[in-house]
């Protein structure tokens, strides 16, 4: 079915434009936010990878997933963009005494537990916070993320174990400053 619509973006028609725009710009925005931290630049991002995307749709192969080629371009253009902006931290990660029980996160109602996953990656390193939103919220596979990312297989499984344990510790931590506040 896509094919219908990269041919329709190639000969110029609005109808192709939209059908991607609906379809991946969610995603994209999750993506970018995931490497920039910052709205406004996932904005820019989304929207550079989308002209770039649309201007490049000719030199689609068509051998593998759309999603795939067009996640990678947001991704090139997000580092892009966070290297430009002088924003790349690499904190180091803070150690938790205590890990929160997983019955904890359980009774959160699920607004709450998005709010809590969106906050926790959004304080994560952009790496990590990629890799997880990638492979659990879109669920692509290690080969996927490989392609999309560029990293290899050993970086990939790498960065996503390191991921798991941050996401953790930075949710444990947040979790415990969320409970200080309401006692």
């Amino acid at each position: 079915m896509e094919d219908i619509y990269i041919k329709k973006v190639i000969e110029g028609d609005d109808e192709g434009y939209r059908y991607f725009i609906r379809r991946y710009q969610n995603m994209a925005f999750s993506i970018a936010i995931s490497v920039v931290k910052d709205e406004f630049l996932s904005e820019e991002v989304v929207q550079e990878a989308f002209m770039k995307a649309f201007d490049k749709m000719g030199s689609f192969k068509r051998k593998g997933k759309f999603s795939t080629w067009f996640y990678r371009i947001i991704v090139n253009i997000a580092f892009r963009k966070l290297d430009k902006e002088k924003k790349w931290k690499n904190e180091p990660l803070v150690a938790v005494e205590d890990v929160v029980d997983d019955s904890v996160l359980n009774q959160l109602e699920q607004d709450e537990r998005k709010y809590y996953i969106n906050e926790t990656l959004k304080v994560m390193n952009p790496n990590e916070s990629l890799a997880l939103r990638l492979f659990y919220l879109e669920e692509l596979s290690l080969k996927e993320l490989k392609d999309v990312t560029g990293w290899s297989d050993s970086k990939v499984k790498v960065i996503l174990h390191r991921a798991r344990k941050s996401f953790y510790s930075q949710l444990s931590s947040l979790l415990k400053h969320e409970s200080k506040l309401i006692i």
